[in-house]
């Protein structure tokens, strides 16, 4: 029978299957351990900005410090998350370098008050050390590509709490419209390990309480798509204030040393204007005050300008957490005047503007199930859809194949 010919050499299959349970294993062991130890470190140093404020003061040397961390050998032109995407693309090495800077310069960011996140960052970690792993088990392109994945999945889990999404989301991010599946077993065992780990040493996972989460109703799906293309609006706006900072600062900044420095001294500046540090950091405390309902109107405009000022001058931590603050603020302002509830948006906002930039839907709906408790799941879905069809094919990494 034409089917029983498919199945030659099982063991083979059983071989296959081993050997991604113990490398999946290992890179979550490894990730969760990582990914614990970055949650507490930077848990540390925002807790020691907060009761020393005047560290705000020395951005300028932080920024200088940064971009120092990257003249490091091995890390000249490194690009951040498109270095690792770049590597599970082609199956390139990744400089055992990575890790160690990124850790740094983002705890740098953290502690001197850069607006930036952390997931990101948690990426680089994982990818970095998976792919050094990887060489050094003399594993095929192939095989360094997933296991490249299944580090980014594990990080991404222990640092956020999110394991369904975090096994998806390297699977999806790397080419927008195809997948890899022969990669989803070995990240989701990495992805749950990760995860299980991060818990013994304490690691929260991310989660919300959202309040009135409407009946899906024809009237509120429509008015659920016409925030879906707002926010798809917002992600555009998020992705192309990115690019458009970093080009600035080469354009007029050429010198990276002096660019971090400048970059330092303009969040610096916006933050004594504004007169508070909710846009510095990752500003978390942020989305929970848009999903219980109550955010200032302008905020989601505010911390693009501080990301795209931090990052695009050279601080380290990544993009997620600020673009679940765009989104969430976002949302919690927009949704009322559609007619739905500010609590709801914020949450919706989160998924979609996410969706929007990353470009991954199907990480995003399951973001929604593992953040919201799987509430209202025909809306996430539709907005879900909506921000990623109306956002087109604008995104925050540009080494994203489309």
């Amino acid at each position: 029978m034409a089917w029983l010919e498919k199945l030659h050499h099982p063991e083979d299959y059983m071989k296959t299957f081993l050997k991604w349970g113990l490398l999946g294993t290992l890179m979550g062991v490894l990730g969760g351990l990582l990914g614990a130890f970055f949650h507490h470190a930077l848990h540390f140093v925002t807790h020691v900005r907060a009761e020393h404020m005047w560290l705000i003061f020395l951005l300028p040397l932080a920024g200088l410090l940064t971009v120092a961390i990257y003249r490091l050998p091995g890390m000249k032109g490194n690009k951040g998350t498109n270095e690792i995407i770049d590597a599970t693309l082609d199956g390139h090495p990744v400089s055992p370098m990575v890790a160690p800077s990124i850790f740094m310069a983002t705890a740098l960011t953290h502690l001197f008050g850069g607006s930036a996140g952390r997931e990101g960052a948690a990426l680089q970690l994982g990818g970095s050390i998976a792919s050094c792993i990887g060489r050094g088990l003399k594993l095929n392109k192939k095989d360094l590509v997933i296991i490249t994945m299944c580090g980014m999945s594990a990080t991404f889990s222990a640092l956020f709490g999110t394991p369904l999404t975090a096994a998806l989301f390297p699977v999806e991010v790397i080419s927008v419209g195809t997948m890899h599946p022969s990669a989803l077993l070995p990240c989701l065992i990495a992805s749950l390990t990760g995860f299980g780990i991060a818990g013994l040493f304490h690691v929260a996972p991310t989660a919300f309480t959202v309040a009135n989460i409407p009946a899906a109703d024809v009237w509120t799906i429509g008015k659920t798509i016409l925030l879906g293309i707002l926010c798809a609006a917002v992600a555009v706006l998020f992705c192309s204030a990115m690019h458009a900072a970093g080009h600035l600062y080469q354009k007029y900044v050429p010198n990276t040393i002096v660019r971090g420095a400048v970059g330092g001294t303009i969040v610096l500046i916006l933050t004594l204007l504004v007169g508070t540090q909710d846009y510095n950091g990752a500003g978390m405390h942020m989305v929970e005050a848009a999903i219980a309902g109550s955010v200032f109107a302008g905020a989601f405009l505010l911390k693009i300008l501080f990301t795209a000022v931090s990052l695009g001058a050279g601080f380290k931590g990544g993009e997620i957490v600020p673009v679940f603050f765009v989104g969430a603020t976002f949302g919690c302002i927009a949704a009322p005047l559609l007619g739905l509830p500010a609590t709801f948006g914020a949450a919706a906002g989160m998924v979609a503007v996410f969706c929007g930039v990353v470009n991954c839907p199907i990480a995003s709906f399951l973001l929604s199930v593992e953040l919201f408790g799987g509430q209202g799941l025909i809306l996430f879905a539709v907005i879900v859809a909506t921000s990623h069809l109306m956002s087109g094919y604008i995104g925050l990494y540009h080494d994203q194949r489309m």
